[in-house]
């Protein structure tokens, strides 16, 4: 069942309400750039819409770029950052984004159109969560209010990258501790981990989960994947979607296949045990929801979006509007 039409609009006040909700520090606001870019969000919309057109997996890649960007020290950009040699190493080659994140020259290059209208007044922050948002729609998925008025970083941190992203052996248990750690509360991990549904994975990082899990995985897709994409040992870099059955529709479907033990992850079937494990009463009941309304998912989604992405620095971080996303002003 697809998600294409269903729009989440939350008023200000409603925005406002989930920011708050999630300890976010910035005042974000819809209108924050209504007087001074008022083409903004079309701007944006445009140039992901490009992309999306030329390789419908970039919007997988770009809404990946803003959670990895918002659950290390919050969503200030610092991911978009190149090192700076004798001052910081940045977040790109950290291990879970090296040679896997994708998207950045979508960015550079809306940025580049955002600055020749507005220049010096939006953050590159803001313009990769209206662009999250924009990815997800435009594969059909839902639509929601964005609250803006971030600040980029003038740092990124290599250390912070490896400590704060969930890795895809994850336990349920760590991931609970990890998205609780930023303020996330099992049905944020459950919706967000949605995003699942579209998008890529490689063989390294999803063949211990097919070859050894073998009380998690449905043999049939196990030996389907093993025999086509991913050998016992080689093949690293192969791709398979994380959702087979429509990878490039934002759609309920990643949950049936939870449900099913289709999945690529470790730490994706981690959600579901289908009754057993101590701890997935939470998240069992909420794949089995999503996985038969898509609406409420979408709504979900939409709620946990808007809370990730009021994560912010720490208090006193310095922080500016980039003109070149790479780097520092």
């Amino acid at each position: 069942m697809g998600l294409c039409g269903v729009v989440v609009v939350f008023s200000a006040g409603v925005a406002a309400a989930l920011v708050a909700a999630a300890g976010g520090a910035q005042q974000l606001s819809p209108a924050f750039y209504d007087a001074t870019c008022p083409a903004l969000q079309s701007v944006v919309r445009r140039g992901v819409a490009r992309a999306v057109r030329r390789e419908p997996r970039m919007g997988a890649s770009i809404l990946r770029l803003f959670f990895h960007d918002c659950f290390v020290n919050g969503c200030d950009a610092s991911v978009l950052l190149d090192d700076v040699p004798g001052n910081f190493t940045g977040e790109k080659n950290a291990v879970p984004n090296a040679n896997s994140l994708r998207g950045y020259e979508v960015i550079d290059a809306i940025k580049a159109q955002v600055e020749a209208s507005c220049r010096a007044t939006v953050s590159c922050a803001d313009i990769l969560a209206l662009a999250a948002r924009d990815a997800v729609s435009l594969l059909g998925g839902p639509n929601w209010t964005v609250p803006l008025g971030r600040r980029d970083a003038r740092t990124a941190s290599l250390g912070a990258a490896n400590a704060d992203l969930p890795p895809p052996d994850a336990s349920l248990s760590t991931l609970l501790r990890m998205f609780g750690n930023k303020s996330l509360d099992a049905r944020d991990l459950t919706a967000l981990s949605g995003a699942h549904t579209v998008g890529q994975a490689r063989c390294a990082v999803f063949r211990a989960h097919i070859y050894n899990d073998t009380a998690a995985v449905n043999a049939t897709f196990a030996a389907d994947i093993r025999a086509r994409v991913c050998p016992a040992a080689g093949g690293d870099g192969n791709l398979a979607p994380l959702e087979p059955q429509a990878p490039d529709a934002f759609d309920n479907g990643y949950f049936r296949d939870l449900i099913a033990r289709r999945v690529l992850l470790r730490s994706d079937q981690a959600l579901y045990a289908g009754g057993g494990g101590a701890d997935n009463g939470t998240t069992d009941v909420l794949v089995r929801a999503y996985a038969a309304n898509a609406t409420a998912f979408a709504a979900d989604f939409a709620a946990a979006m808007v809370r990730l992405g009021s994560l912010s620095p720490a208090a006193g971080t310095a922080a500016e509007v980039r003109v070149n996303c790479r780097r520092v002003n």
